[in-house]
């Protein structure tokens, strides 16, 4: 961040419910320009970006449910890849494998997801390289 002249605030959270509309409106009054919402919190993009969105606050995620939710972008590990290796590993494991034995794996496919109406509802102007990038695109 600082390479790019940008400052970080690292808001702590003591839990998924904690997020309440004066936190999102306290982001905004100390000038916040976006949310970076970690995985933690997938499942609670329903009640998050809607929250962000009024404050003006882009959300940016590791998982596509967030911008199919609104949230800008989000760019993270394919969740249907991740589905099936995990899948591999419980037959594995249920087959009698020690957990000791398998391989640690990092995910080797991402998924980019754009939300435009995100885009244009905040007055922001997405690259046509960087929409041509993307593996979803949210009109």
């Amino acid at each position: 961040a600082q390479q790019f002249g940008v400052s970080v605030k690292p808001r702590l959270v003591s839990g998924v419910r904690a997020f309440a509309e004066t936190d999102f409106k306290a982001l905004a009054d100390d000038g916040a320009q976006a949310l970076l919402v970690q995985p933690i919190f997938t499942g609670q993009q329903d009640r998050i970006v809607p929250l962000a969105m009024k404050y003006r606050l882009p959300v940016i995620s590791n998982y596509a449910v967030f911008a199919k939710a609104g949230g800008l972008l989000t760019l993270g590990p394919d969740d249907g890849a991740i589905t099936r290796r995990a899948a591999y590993f419980v037959h594995r494991l249920l087959n009698g494998a020690r957990p000791a034995d398998l391989p640690v794996e990092q995910p080797s496919r991402f998924t980019l997801a754009l939300n435009l109406a995100t885009a244009r509802g905040l007055g922001l102007k997405v690259p046509a390289s960087l929409q041509l990038s993307a593996d979803i695109v949210y009109e």
